[in-house]
């Protein structure tokens, strides 16, 4: 089944760029970006900016990234999946990540949301970015919380 990627969640004030990979089953019907409840997106996001984020409606999540430099996409634009799992993937079309500096002029890093997206790094790298991958924030990647709340946390504090 052939699934769509959300628009850029981007302006021209965006600093940090967040990349995941494709939306889930869940986030699709929400129209939300990390929609699933049992992903650790707006948690560890929350946590890591001062704001409950998982407490307050998707649109007020998104302004108040927005207000924080940080902006949301994903690698793929569409790809074919059967379920939410990245490993499942097939038929990916990546976005035209060229339009990042028209998009975002003050861009200058770029997280990728784990592995399936982090395979894409080189590319974004090599535009001049200063990139990271980060450990995965899906519910199904939970062995080591500690580990992946600090790796989240020190790349904000650049």
């Amino acid at each position: 089944m052939k699934k769509q990627g959300f628009p850029a969640v981007i302006d021209e004030n965006t600093e940090i760029l967040i990349l995941g990979s494709l939306p889930g089953d869940v986030s699709i019907r929400k129209h939300q970006y990390y929609g699933h409840p049992g992903n650790d997106f707006w948690r560890l996001l929350g946590s890591i900016l001062g704001e409950d984020l998982q407490g307050m409606n998707y649109q007020n999540r998104l302004e108040t990234l927005k207000s924080n430099k940080i902006g949301l996409w994903d690698v793929f634009k569409a790809g074919k999946r059967e379920g939410s799992e990245d490993a499942k993937i097939k038929d990916e079309e990546i976005n035209r990540f060229s339009m990042l500096k028209d998009m975002a002029p003050n861009l200058k890093l770029v997280l990728f949301n784990g592995k399936k997206s982090g395979q894409y790094e080189p590319i974004v790298r090599a535009m001049g970015y200063e990139t990271k991958v980060l450990p995965s924030s899906s519910g199904a990647n939970r062995r080591f919380p500690k580990n992946r709340k600090s790796e989240w946390e020190a790349a904000f504090k650049r």
